[in-house]
């Protein structure tokens, strides 16, 4: 039990010291703000071919299947109700964290790992410098808001792409086809979708700077504390993705 419950309650602590340096970088951190663009230049706007790519086949995908089985139920209408659920709802949000995960996490925890090993992390506390607000916090505000970007970017494209694959099966013009998508979006569904990006990204962020974080002296832990970051925000996210969908379903019924 304390091997499980430690490593959460450590991360817990992290994120709370990391969240009181965020309120201070933003007031003061001025010296970080390049920092902070240039996470976000790596983690969402690079991110964006392969996430344009996986959201145009999801809803490429989506129409495809669900169209004819639909049409076989009389309920053809219901597509843009799958739609919502799957791109914007639940499957968009939770493969724009993977994304992420697989690109930035394992670059993160390798680098924060980097600079313990080659005693720059001591180097910074050495001259007065807080390592949490000047590496922690940069990647921790510029994963956050690159998870929610991209999540927002994964829903229009993936929405974009099942347009494309509708006029095979039923030509329509695209404002009757969205005007039908906003129809079926609801607020709740927004909502949910917004908590789960920004869930996510803090989640990513907060796993990956401590794990790099938590490296002692051998090089051989950096690649380890890559794969550890990998693997334990993949584990995080799909936990956390449970519960914000079951709260989602129970307070607004299945």
């Amino acid at each position: 039990m304390g091997k499980f419950f430690g490593p959460v309650f450590y991360n817990l602590g992290f994120f709370g010291r990391l969240l009181r340096a965020a309120g201070f970088y933003i007031r003061y951190g001025q010296t970080g703000y390049k920092m902070l663009i240039k996470q976000i230049l790596f983690t969402f706007v690079e991110a964006l071919g392969i996430a344009s790519l996986l959201a145009i086949g999801i809803g490429a995908a989506v129409n495809a299947i669900g169209i004819p089985f639909l049409a076989s139920l009389s309920q053809e209408r219901l597509i843009y109700t799958l739609l919502i659920t799957i791109i914007t709802r639940e499957l968009g949000p939770l493969l724009t964290a993977f994304i992420i995960i697989a690109r930035s996490a394992t670059a993160i925890a390798t680098e924060m790992a980097g600079m313990v090993i080659s005693h720059e992390v001591e180097a910074y506390i050495a001259v007065g410098v807080d390592p949490i607000e000047y590496l922690a916090v940069p990647r921790f505000l510029g994963v956050t808001i690159s998870v929610f970007l991209l999540n927002i970017y994964f829903s229009i494209f993936g929405l974009a792409g099942s347009f494309v694959v509708a006029q095979f099966f039923n030509p329509m013009p695209p404002s009757v086809y969205f005007g039908n998508l906003l129809l079926s979006l609801t607020l709740p569904d927004l909502i949910i979708s917004i908590v789960k990006g920004m869930g996510f990204g803090m989640v990513i962020s907060v796993v990956a700077v401590s794990k790099g974080f938590a490296v002692e002296r051998a090089t051989t832990e950096v690649p380890v504390a890559g794969l550890k970051a990998v693997g334990t925000s993949f584990g995080w996210c799909i936990l956390l993705n449970i519960v914000l969908s079951a709260l989602y379903y129970i307070v607004n019924g299945f």
